[in-house]
């Protein structure tokens, strides 16, 4: 049995970090119900190419929409609509916890904010997941991944120096506030174990993108000097960055100062892992600019496997910068079943990534894909109208 078997979510969320939330719950075995809108849905079933397809060939939504919806139930119903609304009360009142990314104050005009809801059943956890929290002079404001990295900081100290400010490659806060969102989902119920009261977990974008500046936030705090970009390098650690080789690039990421002595004895420089002047990590971080194009010459007259093979052998952290195609046909990847096939009931398979959370060597993983729209509203009604 997984851990969270026995919770019911019921999920009034869309697009990715609130789906991505209700995704690692129903990971964790929790029954997640996703209410969407009738005839169109999540936003993100249309976000494509590439789109899923089922067993009869028949559109089955975008891959990004199964990206974050895997082992849920869709009920359709419009709750604009009064007969909605009250679906969805019901729902919550059976539901142990619901998720939620309406602007702030949008789902209180239907009576489906937390308030109201824990009217109806006080055990009831929410979690409301808004770009700029529940309060705050920017409380109101739509916010969305991009423009968060920007107004965040991270797209500050992301990119080269002489380029422009870079996003990261993935919707990295929105997928981060799902993470987070979890775990205070997670401790609130906990909480309700002891106390057999819900609450009110409060996730904002902006929040998650300033905390995940991590020490780059307290380097400024210590310091009083913001950060900024530095390409592939490293603010605290030299040499830990991208490094030219014959036939490609390497990451060195030399996280001591043995590791530094050994990196210069492979690569043919062992009196740069002696030279006082960059004996410390601190000596070496204030010399970068004198350090690291003195050792780039000896690391281009390397092929890249024979450097990463020599390194490996002396223990300096080193690895290669993979394709995502390159990701899955990885050994390691491959070995730890990272990525699934998920069989619908139609004997549609369709491909999915686990979840890193491993329990009692059991990855913890949804088993079905994300469901088709509406795919269940038959048999909740029918179980709530049993309930009644």
């Amino acid at each position: 049995m997984k851990p969270l078997a026995g919770i019911r979510v019921l999920e009034l969320a869309r697009i990715l970090a609130g789906p991505w939330c209700g995704q690692l719950l129903a990971d964790l075995g929790a029954e997640v119900i996703k209410v969407e809108r009738p005839g169109s849905g999540d936003d993100t079933r249309t976000w494509g190419p590439p789109f899923v397809t089922d067993a009869a060939g028949e559109a089955w939504g975008a891959a990004y929409y199964h990206a974050c919806n895997r082992g849920k139930r869709s009920v359709a119903v419009d709750f604009e609509a009064e007969e909605g609304r009250a679906i969805v009360r019901r729902l919550a009142a059976e539901c142990d916890v619901v998720i939620e990314n309406f602007k702030v104050g949008g789902l209180k005009k239907y009576g489906l904010d937390h308030e109201s809801l824990a009217a109806l059943n006080p055990r009831l956890v929410t979690c409301s997941i808004t770009g700029f929290g529940q309060d705050g002079p920017y409380a109101a404001r739509a916010g969305y991944d991009f423009m968060i990295q920007g107004l965040g900081g991270l797209m500050d100290v992301t990119g080269d120096p002489a380029g422009e400010p870079q996003k990261v490659g993935v919707a990295v806060v929105d997928v981060f506030t799902g993470v987070y969102a979890a775990v205070g989902v997670l401790a609130a119920l906990r909480r309700r174990d002891e106390t057999g009261q819900g609450g009110h977990v409060d996730m904002a974008l902006l929040d998650v993108s300033v905390a995940i500046l991590a020490n780059q936030a307290m380097n400024y705090l210590a310091s009083g000097r913001a950060p900024r970009r530095l390409g592939n390098a490293h603010p605290n650690i030299v040499p830990y960055q991208v490094f030219e080789v014959a036939d490609g690039h390497v990451i060195v990421a030399v996280g001591n100062d043995g590791q530094y002595r050994r990196f210069c004895e492979v690569i043919g420089a062992p009196a740069l892992g002696t030279d006082p002047a960059f004996a410390g990590n601190a000596d070496r971080v204030k010399r970068r600019a004198e350090l690291i194009p003195l050792l780039q010459p000896h690391v281009k007259a390397f092929r890249r496997d024979d450097l990463l093979a020599a390194l490996e052998a002396a223990g300096v952290p080193a690895g290669p910068i993979n394709t995502v195609a390159d990701v899955f046909s990885d050994a390691q990847v491959v070995a730890r079943g990272m990525k699934l096939e998920l069989v619908g009931d139609d004997g549609s398979v369709v491909p999915s990534v686990a979840s890193p959370i491993v329990i009692d060597g059991e990855r913890m993983a949804a088993a079905t894909p994300g469901p088709k729209l509406g795919a269940d509203t038959a048999a909740v009604l029918a179980a709530l109208a049993g309930e009644g």
